[in-house]
């Protein structure tokens, strides 16, 4: 398990208020492999709230996903919907649940708002 992913997993009690607005709840859990271990993360979220735990349970959805793949998503550097797309990562059971917590991956680096550019080029004198 990469510091990254340990450090998003630690996060996301303290950023759910801002996250987590809507009435969404439910638990996912989090399956990652390295080839030879899978580590279980299990993530109960509620409207404004989110409880993290190491114990494989029942969940609402299951994420299967490598731990490479995971470091990536947690820095920025791949995009969660992209993935299951590609077959690189699978979902299954309430859909509602992966979308909601996507919302908390970073977005890759160097990305800006659009309206911060369309705000920047709106003062610039022509």
């Amino acid at each position: 398990m990469t510091e990254a992913t340990e450090r998003f997993f630690e996060s996301l009690p303290a950023r759910a208020p801002d996250v987590l607005r809507g009435l969404v709840s439910g638990t996912l859990q989090i399956q990652l492999n390295n080839g030879d271990h899978t580590a279980h993360w299990r993530v109960r979220m509620a409207p404004g709230s989110i409880e993290v735990s190491r114990q494989p349970g029942p969940a609402d959805a299951i994420l299967y996903s490598t731990e490479d793949l995971f470091d990536r998503l947690v820095t920025g550097r791949a995009q969660l919907l992209a993935a299951v797309l590609r077959n690189e990562s699978t979902l299954s059971g309430n859909v509602v649940l992966f979308l909601a917590f996507r919302r908390f991956f970073p977005d890759p680096p160097g990305t800006r708002d659009p309206r911060e550019v369309a705000r920047e080029q709106v003062g610039r004198p022509r």
